[in-house]
Order: structure tokens, then C-alpha cells, then sequence
């Protein structure tokens, strides 16, 4: 089973369960449509940091407070902005199955999920090597809502990015990103290599979630 399978299963809830063989042939039923409908995009941009008392930070283009990501960024000089589309065709085809084929729309927003994270640790790889020639590392990147760093952040953050004109990410009122598989984030720059490469469920305190990635 490949590993982006197996992150769609992990999204559909099975946590440790296997899925049956109808579900894994609708799961890759999904990615094959999925790959055609979506247009993957995706833009970064650096600038200074400086970390502020009371987990307090400038981020040269708007101002945060949150103690997890001053935590995250600690060693820091500087941070790259990022945000990363699958685009309005993968919301289109989600909502297309939404009203013909309720399970089908199902797997497909696991797929999308997936399939986003993919993408963004693809293009976060090929940023790292760029600064890595440069002897700088990376933090792992870090998102709004993600902790105590809120997602009021989102407007500025898309702001400075200009998401909207350069990958067609837009913002609702309630600071919920059109398209819908989109995702934003802080990552930190720095001179100084830290073992700091856990993410996502394996830094998340949440222990009995049913999507937690677990290992097998």
C-alpha cells in the first residue's frame, strides 16, 4: 500500500484498523480522479523575525502571539510565510460527488487532505535545500490554528504573501480559506540545526484522536 493511500486511510478515521479491499480500490479510485482535477500552487516568502517577551513576535510583516510558535521558532532570524492550494477544481469535484455519491465525496476529502500535505512537504523539501546551500535549516512549519497561534493571523499572513493574486487564495470573514484545501504557515529560518522535525499528530497532545498517525 503506498504511503499516500495509507495517509487517506489514516484521514477516513481507521487508525489502526485495515481498511477492506472495496474501500482501498475506492481510495485509489479517488487519488486517479483527484490527480487530474487538481492544479497545485503554492508561494513562499522570508522575512526577519524577532522573538519578543511574553511569547510576543514581529514577524516583519505583522505581529503573532503565541508561546507554541515562539517555541517553534526558537533560534530563529528569520521566517518563510508559505501557503499551498490543490485549487477550486478539487473544492468542484468535492462538491460534485457531495450531491451524486455521498461516500465517494467522502474519500475524496480524505484524498484532498492527503493529498495537500503531500504537496506541501514536496515543495517545503526543495525550499529547505535551497537554504540548506546556504547553510541555513529549517523549522518544521508551523500553521494558524494549529496551538495557541490564531487563526486571526490568517488575513496579514495571506496579506504579505499576496495569495490571492499569485495562487488564488482568498479569505472569508471567518478567516476560512476559498479554496478549501489550501493551507498556510510560518516556517523558521535559522544558522542553528535542532532536532525539531516533529509535526502534526506526533506533536499534537491528543492521544486518542481516530486520525492520529500511528506506526505500524
Amino acid at each position: 500500500m503506498g504511503a499516500n493511500i495509507e495517509e487517506t486511510i489514516r484521514y477516513l478515521g481507521y487508525g489502526r484498523h485495515q481498511a477492506d479491499e472495496q474501500t482501498l480500490e475506492l481510495v485509489r479510485s479517488c487519488w486517479e480522479e483527484l490527480e487530474g482535477a487538481a492544479v497545485k500552487r503554492s508561494c513562499f516568502r522570508e522575512y526577519p523575525l524577532r522573538c519578543l517577551d511574553g511569547g510576543k513576535l514581529d514577524l516583519g510583516c505583522f505581529r503573532a502571539s503565541s508561546r507554541d510558535l515562539s517555541k517553534n521558532l526558537r533560534d530563529c532570524q528569520a521566517v518563510i510565510l508559505f501557503a499551498a492550494t490543490l485549487g477550486v477544481q478539487a473544492d468542484s469535484l468535492i462538491r460534485k460527488y457531495t450531491r451524486l455519491q455521498m461516500s465517494r465525496a467522502v474519500v475524496l476529502q480524505a484524498a484532498a487532505a492527503a493529498m495537500l500535505e503531500d504537496y506541501c512537504d514536496q515543495v517545503n523539501g526543495e525550499i529547505r535545500q535551497e537554504y540548506g546551500k546556504k547553510g541555513l535549516y529549517l523549522r518544521p512549519r508551523f500553521s494558524p490554528g494549529y496551538g495557541d497561534f490564531s487563526l486571526e493571523c490568517q488575513p496579514a499572513l495571506l496579506g504579505a504573501l499576496e495569495a490571492a493574486k499569485r495562487i488564488g487564495i482568498t479569505l472569508t470573514d471567518a478567516f476560512l480559506m476559498a479554496p478549501s484545501k489550501s493551507v498556510t504557515a510560518v516556517i523558521g529560518v535559522s544558522h542553528v540545526e535542532r532536532a525539531c522535525a516533529i509535526k502534526g499528530c506526533e506533536a499534537c497532545p491528543k492521544r486518542d484522536c481516530v486520525y492520529r498517525r500511528v506506526s505500524l
